[in-house]
């Protein structure tokens, strides 16, 4: 049996956003679910992208699809807590991105809770893969941190 990995430290990100927990993202057990996690991580994913100029979540003619998604939980997180929610991009295909996102709890260095996204990107219309927008490309990059 191989070694659980271990935590990721924020120092392994390139970028963050303070998000906090809600009331209502508690479960039965007095800890998040493990769905409201997921509902971080598309978050984080969409509103860089949105902020960045490259996602309109309307008109956008190419739009990324969730092909693949992971979550490893190390520490409990519930109601009240403040995540710093941390963002990098560790595969830069051709018409694929894997974001890594971990959730620090409060002031941790340690996360939480770590996982990947990865999104084929498609053409609106036809929902057939396209390469990567050159755009799109350029703001991804700076986020990387593995090959392209």
């Amino acid at each position: 049996m191989s070694e659980r990995p271990k935590p990721d430290l924020r120092s392994g990100y390139a970028y963050f956003q303070l998000m906090t927990t809600r009331w209502m993202d508690n479960d039965s057990y007095r800890h998040m679910n493990n769905t409201t996690y997921y509902s971080f991580f598309d978050s984080i994913v969409n509103q860089y992208l949105i902020e960045n100029g490259v996602l309109d979540v309307e008109k956008s003619e190419v739009i990324g699809l969730v092909a693949e998604t992971m979550c490893r939980y190390f520490r409990s997180v519930g109601f009240p807590s403040r995540l710093n929610v941390g963002l990098r991009a560790s595969h830069i295909g051709n018409s694929s991105v894997r974001y890594d996102v971990a959730l620090f709890r409060d002031d941790d260095d340690e996360a939480s809770a770590q996982g990947h996204f990865v999104h084929v990107y498609v053409d609106r219309a036809s929902g057939r893969p396209v390469p990567i927008p050159e755009k799109l490309k350029s703001v991804v990059k700076p986020l990387y941190r593995g090959e392209v």
